[in-house]
This record gives structure tokens, sequence and C-alpha cells, in this order.
């Protein structure tokens, strides 16, 4: 009898995941499931949903007929995701921790512990594709493409990984439709079936984010201004703040100089001067950018594109491809014109790149 390929999957206690192993099981894989506990602070259960989950996980491996691990990279994931996340916040700048939190650690720690636990491949619950490219006889290319449903497409969140790890992954919901996911797991048994889809901050849970930022990061206060400057109000550290963000500004009753009742955008940072800079409206110029700058590239596709060929890009995860062309490139920035101004470009997000449906990599918004 053929040896069967042993599979771990990453295993979170939300729905996607826990179907994942039931597909690969069912396809005749040796399936092993692992939870990862990534956050230890203040693991409370008023935000912290690890204990829940992992009792979820474990009733699902039960109905499945896997075994589970449970593994603690709490230490790799302060080192390596929490710090960087911190550093950038405190250069004003608003970082995705779950692009980081896939390169670092889904696809490097918990890699490393499957490969050492004699597994060939890893499995997770994420909405995207791999197809693997054949280049003449022996060389080989791996594409990271964009999900069939494309409401729930994660792609741009996976362009930070390598060759190598695209080459260790599997992602068996890329065909699939959230409706099906859950129709699979209903008809399976599977007592996550209904459970809501988790939200927030992939170590903060749904905490309400200022408070938390509050414990790692000094409160500098400085004036809030217009374009044009004015003081309009008072900001409470310029790290609390993101470019496009409307509530919590608190400058609620403050006329502006656009349409009556146009609410307020944070557009701009100083962080020379500890200023804040508002603009009124939300189709105000400062908010609209035909261009931007990226560092810290990273070409899941395994090279850096071609200068001359047409692209389209995300600026944030939420958001419809926007074609545009590479202006400049090398080894250390990209620079990128959008046929369209974007709406609310911001420093520390990611840029990342598609042709049609595969993701070609990208890099950090300056």
């Amino acid at each position: 009898m053929a040896h069967k390929e042993k599979i771990v999957v990453g295993m979170s206690g939300g729905v996607d995941s826990s179907v994942v192993a039931l597909l690969l099981k069912r396809a005749g894989f040796e399936v092993v499931g692992l939870f990862m506990k990534n956050w230890e602070d203040d693991d409370d259960d008023q935000y912290c949903s690890t204990r829940q989950d992992l009792i979820d996980c474990a009733a699902v491996t039960d109905v499945i007929g896997i075994e589970l691990e449970a593994v603690n990279f709490a230490a790799e994931y302060k080192e390596r995701v929490f710090s960087a996340f911190l550093a950038e916040y405190r250069a004003g700048r608003t970082p995705n921790p779950d692009v980081l939190c896939n390169a670092e650690i889904k696809f490097k720690a918990f890699l490393d512990h499957a490969l050492a636990l004699g597994a060939g491949r890893i499995a997770t619950g994420h909405y995207a594709g791999v197809r693997e490219v054949r280049e003449g006889e022996h060389a080989r290319r791996f594409e990271l493409l964009k999900a069939a449903d494309r409401s729930k497409d994660q792609s741009y969140f996976l362009y930070r990984l390598s060759q190598a790890q695209l080459a260790s992954a599997l992602f068996p919901l890329a065909q699939l439709q959230k409706t099906e996911v859950r129709r699979i797991a209903r008809e399976a048994g599977l007592p996550v079936h209904a459970k809501r889809d988790s939200t927030g901050i992939c170590f903060i849970g749904e905490r309400p984010f200022r408070e938390f930022l509050n414990r790692y990061l000094p409160r500098a206060p400085g004036p809030i201004r217009t374009p044009e400057g004015r003081v309009i109000g008072e900001h409470v550290g310029l790290a609390f703040y993101t470019i496009g963000q409307r509530k919590g500004i608190g400058i609620g009753g403050v006329k502006g100089a656009g349409a009556e009742g146009e609410a307020w955008y944070v557009a701009g940072k100083d962080m020379e001067k500890n200023e804040l800079v508002v603009a009124c409206g939300h189709g105000h110029p400062l908010l609209q950018k035909d261009r931007l700058r990226a560092a810290d590239l990273s070409w899941v596709s395994g090279s850096a594109p071609d200068a001359a060929a047409a692209y389209a890009a995300k600026t944030r995860y939420r958001q419809a491809d926007a074609p545009c062309r590479i202006a400049r490139i090398d080894d250390d920035f990209l620079e990128l014109h959008f046929e369209q101004p974007q709406w609310a470009v911001t420093p520390g997000q990611s840029a990342v790149l598609y042709r049609g449906e595969v993701c070609l990599g990208g890099g950090v918004i300056q």
C-alpha cells in the first residue's frame, strides 16, 4: 500500500480551516490539525477567544477523526510580528499585521514545525490558490492566485511568501464559495458550521484598538489642523490615527470649509511638528493620490515584474484592483502611477501588484 502524504492543517477553530481538514481527510491524506497560540499578554475571555477556539478545534478534529496538536508561538510572534507592528505605529504609519503574521508565523514558524513533524506540506483556510508552472524539463515555479470567491480573496495578505513557502502550501478553499464551505461543514456535522468569522487583528481579537495601543505607545498630544493651517482641536498622539479615518478624531462639532455637514477625515501627519492634518469631505484632493512609492519589496512570483507591462494594484485589502503602471522599480523601491486617483493611500499598508488573477508581490507604502 502506498504511503499516505502527511499534511498538517493550521486550525483556528473557525469554519474555514475545519473544512480544509475535512476535505484533505476525505481526499485520503494523513491529516494532523495544529492549533497555534500566538498571544498571551492578557489572554482573557473578554476579547481573546483562544480557549474557546481550542475547544472548538478539539470538537471538530473529534468529528473528522484526526489528531490535534497545540503549539505556542507567542514568543516568535512578539519578536517577529508585534515588535515590527509597534515600530511602524511609532513612526506614524499604519501596518498590516496579517501580512507579517503570514510570512513570519503561519508560513515560517508553523511550516518549520510541521516539516519537523514529518509533513510533506501544510494547508490553511486562506481563500487563495496556488498553481505550479513548469518551465522547461526541471525548472518549476509557483503562482499565487486569487480565490474563486472574490469577496473573500486573501491573496493580498500572502504576497510576502517566498517560492519555497508557496511550494509547501495547500489552499483547498481556492475554488469554493464561502456559502459552500458552510454547507459542507453543516452536512458533515461540524460543530462550527455556523460560527461567526473572526474579525479584528490576528492577535488582538475584537477589543477597542486605541485602548489596546495605549498600553504600548505613549500619548503625545498635539494640534489638529486643516490644510490651510487653522488649528481646530488636539489629537492624543499621531500613532493613534490612520489616513482616511473619519470616526473618533474628536472634532465633531467643528464646521469645515466644504459643503454643509461634510465629515472630517485624517489626511496627513506631520511627524516633525506633531500635527495631525484633517480635511473636510470624502473627495478632498489631499485624500486622492495617483502615485505611490513602496519599499521593503517582496515578490511571491519569484522575480520582480517587467516594468513595461500593464498591471493592477490594491493599496488596501478590501479594494477593487486599480489599473496602474510601474514608473520605477529596483531592489529598494517601487513607484506606481495609477490611471485613476486612489483614495486614502496609507503609509504602512501594502501595495500589492496583480496581473489578472496572479498575485506578483508588492511592498510597503512609504
